[in-house]
């Protein structure tokens, strides 16, 4: 072998031997990036962190007419994850959100909810109107509310002291139709929601077409003690406004959901359904963590 090839062979070795070792920091860079623990869980953590879970929502629900889809119902509600949502129940029409219950049925309406920021101290301001050819039937869920802890619904007794909740029903004697709070609480005496013999409005009926303005407010209590708060005002009349023992575990006492159920019912569909379809519209949403 001459000098010439010899140099050429020694010289081709070194750069095999060096694009080899490049490979191998390569492969194990791109296996790193794939598999490491650590940046995986802090890949979790970034997307944790950029999942909303909103203080403060303020919509006019202001779409074009058709469709509310889930992308535009999560933009309203501050970017907030949603659950339960129908968009085949879902519409918008003249800037108001309406939910349709679908007849024959009951628990069969748009029933669904959005993660809020963990906060002890909360209040929702919303607008209401029932469709001026509404079938009340016997009564049902309607419009906003707040879940606390577990988030006590559905004839779950919150006497474990782990969650409990503030929703709205409208409820038909047969001889009146009015809005009732619907609360789930430590302290109440049977296992489905507890309305304090509240009523609006106390006497007469709700109407068909008109707008009604609901203000919600919840405290949670500390401990075992009854120093939280429920208040319930329904066009500037306080309907309810006590102080209230949602939950005995530290754990599970702060609100952290915003709840939108609007269903007939009750279980029974002899007695809580209806053969039509029915609408409710809601407007101008405001809600607020205080603490």
């Amino acid at each position: 072998m001459n000098s010439t090839h010899f140099i050429a062979s020694v010289l081709l070795i070194f750069s095999l031997t060096i694009y080899s070792c490049q490979k191998d920091e390569s492969a194990k860079a791109t296996s790193e990036s794939i598999t490491s623990p650590e940046k995986i869980s802090a890949a979790n953590n970034t997307l944790a962190a950029a999942a909303a879970y909103p203080s403060n929502i303020n919509t006019g629900f202001t779409h074009a007419d058709g469709a509310y889809t889930y992308g535009e119902a999560s933009t309203d509600f501050g970017g907030a994850s949603l659950t339960g949502w129908n968009e085949s129940r879902a519409y918008i029409s003249g800037n108001w959100a309406r939910a349709t219950l679908a007849p024959n049925s009951v628990s069969n309406g748009l029933i669904a909810g959005a993660d809020i920021s963990d906060g002890s101290a909360y209040e929702a301001t919303f607008k209401v109107r029932f469709h001026s050819q509404f079938d009340w039937s016997r009564g049902g869920k309607v419009g906003f509310g707040f879940l606390i802890g577990e988030g006590n619904t559905g004839c779950d007794i919150a006497s474990d002291g782990n969650g409990g909740s503030l929703r709205l029903m409208w409820y038909n004697t047969g001889s009146r139709v009015f809005f009732q709070p619907y609360v789930y609480h430590r302290d109440m005496a049977g296992p489905c929601g507890d309305t304090f013999g509240k009523s609006y409005p106390s006497s007469g009926s709700l109407v068909k077409g008109d707008t009604y303005t609901v203000h919600l407010y919840v405290k949670s209590n500390t401990g075992s003690n009854k120093n939280g708060q429920v208040q319930v005002i329904i066009n500037g009349t306080t309907v309810l406004d006590q102080a209230i023992r949602w939950t005995t575990n530290d754990a599970q006492r702060l609100i952290n959901r915003l709840s939108f159920h609007n269903f007939r019912g009750g279980k029974d569909v002899a007695v809580w359904g209806s053969s039509q379809t029915s609408y409710i519209y809601f407007d101008d949403l405001v809600v607020n963590k205080i603490q």
